[in-house]
């Protein structure tokens, strides 16, 4: 059986980069997976803090 969680208002959404399930990691709180996610592709730099803070993981993602 396959599992799609493409969409968070799906049955298995939860799974989703896009859910708002936030957490911290090395001091820092990460609204999505998806902000992390995009964010590890500029280490050590500004955009890196303006992903993490970005209002959505949509945004998050268009600026990844």
């Amino acid at each position: 059986m396959t599992i799609y969680f493409y969409s968070t208002r799906e049955e298995y959404g939860c799974f989703s980069n896009f859910s708002p399930h936030g957490f911290e990691l090395d001091n820092l709180y990460w609204y999505t997976s998806e902000h992390y996610f995009q964010a590890q592709k500029f280490p050590g730099t500004l955009h890196l803090e303006q992903i993490r803070l970005a209002k959505t993981p949509k945004d998050a993602a268009r600026m990844g």
